[in-house]
């Protein structure tokens, strides 16, 4: 019942016997974003599923996450059900069929699906931070670090990188403050103790390599031409919301970054599902909100429409709000005065219908019926309609472990994520440059054994330090000096030491820690036996 471009929806229902009228979405309206609201039970994820298949019939990929595990049955054909069959003669939908669709399952913590990750760095300091809900000094700590090792040379791909780093830092906060400003050893250990947090919650698993690459959830199936349906496992993921909302927001902010201008197309290049939506918003710094609403305002160039889903359009701020043009308002509740205050948020944000009134609709729809407005004409909202949301053709719940485990066999990336890739990284970097190090100065002690040490300041120039950090007598490759104090006679031999002596213990430090882990969680394990 699709019609060339436009993405059937359900059908408008009327109070008299008139026919209902088809409700779509122009596809050519599909990047400009939407929003699908209401009350738990009411028929969001029903919406959402109508809709990722419409997209993906279309020939528009889609990426979405699936809290409960229900969105997994869009991979597998619909049943014949008598509530699917009324509802299709209700609206009219004489030529409904069951249909499945091409799905490729992923999964943070590669139970349920081809392992998804980033990099430390790919992450950036901004969402890092966010992540690990730093404080003003740690956040600029978390940004003196990255500089660091974008001037190092220090890859930062998985936590012992970053751990690694940290330590080097602590160890050589007096001098590097000096360079980049105030670094508090305090700031340091608080950030090292939210990386053990973050580790302990799983997002380990997320960092490291071989990284996500963008194309992949950008595929179309060649065997009809349909759009994969990226569907990402979050059952356990939403037991660490934090996580949760921050890899979706990385994932976003990637396409903006990577996705070229394409102005307006006819379809999109890809549709986003952001359920569970207050999880972005909730507690986020001004600084990210207004990352959000940048993202959003500018990502439709890019051919990439974002859809919102969430209990209450109170969830979404009123700048991210003005951004959604497509509209599905499922029933709310409306007890206490914040959920009436939401019904009223609600109505006002549709083009009023006179046949009936918006804010008492809101409270009186039916499961499976919502509210819709779309993009119309050249680009203003529809009239909003009482609309009954067509049956899907993929099945209403959930795979079998069996038909999900035959969807991952199948998968165009089958074996691409699935095994981890651990090249030299910071953590490995550092660990070699103290050794060599450790090396040159267990040579001169020997040597000055035998032969008397050369006098401070001759231009010895064999200790170790980070490129570009170091000596007062060498400066990095192609960089002119902009130092004016004087130089302190002896001082270059004194930092070779000091240097040396960090390395060591960062790495020590490091890899303790990391033995420490593994000790505790052995004896934790023991005890719940």
């Amino acid at each position: 019942m699709d019609e060339t471009g436009k993405l059937f929806i359900g059908g408008s229902r009327k109070p008299d016997d008139t026919p209902n009228k088809p409700e779509y979405l122009e596809l050519k309206f599909g990047n400009r974003h939407g929003l699908i609201t209401g009350a738990t039970g009411t028929g969001k994820t029903v919406s959402l599923q109508v809709l990722a298949e419409g997209f993906s019939r279309a020939g528009v990929p889609v990426f979405a996450a699936d809290i409960k595990g229900d969105l997994s049955g869009v991979a597998a054909k619909g049943e014949p059900k008598d509530f699917l069959a009324k509802r299709a003669e209700e609206i009219g939908f004489s030529d409904y069929e069951f249909d499945k669709f091409p799905v490729i399952f992923w999964d943070l913590f590669g139970e349920k699906g081809h392992r998804v990750r980033t990099t430390i760095a790919d992450m950036g300091p901004l969402l890092l931070s966010r992540l690990m809900d730093a404080s003003e000094p740690q956040e600029g700590v978390i940004n003196i670090a990255f500089k660091l090792a974008d001037k190092a040379g220090l890859p930062l791909l998985d936590l012992k990188d970053f751990t690694a780093l940290l330590n080097y830092m602590a160890d050589n906060a007096s001098e590097l403050s000096g360079q980049f400003g105030q670094i508090s050893k305090a700031s340091v250990a608080s950030i090292q103790r939210g990386l053990l947090v973050l580790e302990q919650q799983g997002a380990e698993h997320f960092f490291g390599e071989p990284a996500l690459k963008i194309t992949d959830i950008m595929r179309i199936n060649p065997a009809n031409g349909y759009g994969q349906i990226s569907v990402l496992a979050a059952d356990r993921l939403m037991m660490n919301p934090r996580l949760y909302g921050t890899f979706l927001l990385w994932l976003l902010s990637e396409l903006f970054e990577e996705l070229p201008e394409i102005g307006d197309p006819e379809k999109p290049k890809l549709v986003f599902f952001f359920d569970e939506a207050h999880l972005l918003f909730n507690d986020a710094p001004r600084v990210l909100t207004e990352r959000i609403e940048q993202v959003v305002r500018l990502i439709r160039s890019k051919g990439v429409g974002v859809y919102f889903v969430t209990q209450n359009p109170l969830d979404v701020p009123e700048t991210v709000l003005a951004q959604l043009g497509n509209r599905v308002q499922h029933a709310l509740r409306a007890y206490t005065p914040r959920e009436q205050k939401a019904v009223r948020t609600a109505a006002d944000t549709f083009r009023a219908n006179p046949a009936f009134k918006t804010e008492e609709a809101i409270t009186n729809l039916g499961t499976g019926e919502a509210l819709v407005s779309t993009l119309e004409a050249k680009g203003a909202p529809s009239i909003v309609e009482r609309t009954l949301i067509r049956p899907p053709s993929g099945r209403i719940g959930p795979l079998t472990d069996a038909e999900r485990q035959g969807v991952i066999d199948r998968s165009p990336v089958m074996g691409v994520y699935d095994e981890d890739l651990d090249r030299e990284s910071a953590f490995e970097m550092l660990a070699a440059r103290a050794k060599q190090s450790a090396d040159a100065a267990a040579a001169r002690k020997a040597q000055d054994e035998v032969e008397p040490a050369p006098p401070a300041g001759s231009g010895d120039t064999s200790g170790w330090t980070l490129p570009g950090f170091g000596r007062d007598d060498e400066e990095p490759p192609g960089r002119a000096s902009n130092r004016s104090a004087p130089r302190t006679a002896g001082r270059s031999g004194y930092q070779r030491e000091t240097m040396v002596e960090a390395a060591l213990k960062s790495v020590t430090r490091t890899v303790a820690t990391q033995v420490g882990r593994a000790l505790v969680r052995g004896i934790l394990g023991s005890l719940k036996r």
